[in-house]
């Protein structure tokens, strides 16, 4: 089994770098293979809104006209058998990076063809929030919220702060085993 993890953070080594760390040593611990992305390392622009009307080709043929990183990005998750998407926590929301990577996700699955290997396949999110520590449940609605439009089977979101961090490293990395475990059992039944 393989899941990509797609991290919305520029630090690997930051506390949503650690969660995401945690997650793979679960998933990978029950014999599974994960693979991550860190956004800000990629190029993925934010969405221009290319027609008049602010809609996009998009919505038309699935596909963003946007030429970087985002489209490679989209193709590992349909070939991957689940996906993570890890946030760090701005303003009670999702990172920049991310917001603009599930942005334009979010335009090209409202084109059928584009939900292709996208839709029901099984994904998690996380919500570190550092600062003061506020803001994760809000990040995982929002994080859900797009996630539930873009087609995704959402198994799970879990809201970390930094001051419970080291008590849901654990949590995570069972997380992780699980998802392995769960996806194992569901291509068993098929």
């Amino acid at each position: 089994m393989k899941v990509i993890m797609i991290c919305g953070s520029r630090n690997p080594d930051g506390q949503t770098g650690h969660a995401v760390d945690a997650l793979t040593d679960g998933f990978r611990s029950s014999g599974g293979e994960a693979e991550s992305y860190y956004l800000p390392t990629l190029k993925i622009d934010h969405c221009i809104q290319c027609e008049d009307n602010g809609w996009g080709i998009c919505r038309k043929n699935g596909v963003c006209l946007i030429e970087d990183d985002f489209a490679e990005l989209v193709d590992d998750i349909r070939q991957a058998d689940a996906a993570v998407f890890a946030s760090p926590v701005y303003w009670g929301d999702l990172s920049e990076s991310m917001r603009a990577f599930t942005d334009r996700l979010r335009r090209i699955c409202t084109f059928e063809g584009a939900r292709v290997g996208i839709e029901d396949k099984p994904v998690m999110g996380v919500c570190v929030a550092g600062g003061v520590g506020g803001g994760s449940l809000s990040c995982c609605m929002s994080l859900e919220k797009v996630l539930n439009t873009c087609g995704f089977d959402v198994l799970d979101m879990i809201p970390v702060r930094h001051q419970n961090l080291k008590a849901k490293l654990n949590q995570l990395r069972l997380a992780g085993a699980w998802l392995d475990t769960l996806l194992k059992a569901r291509q068993e039944r098929v």
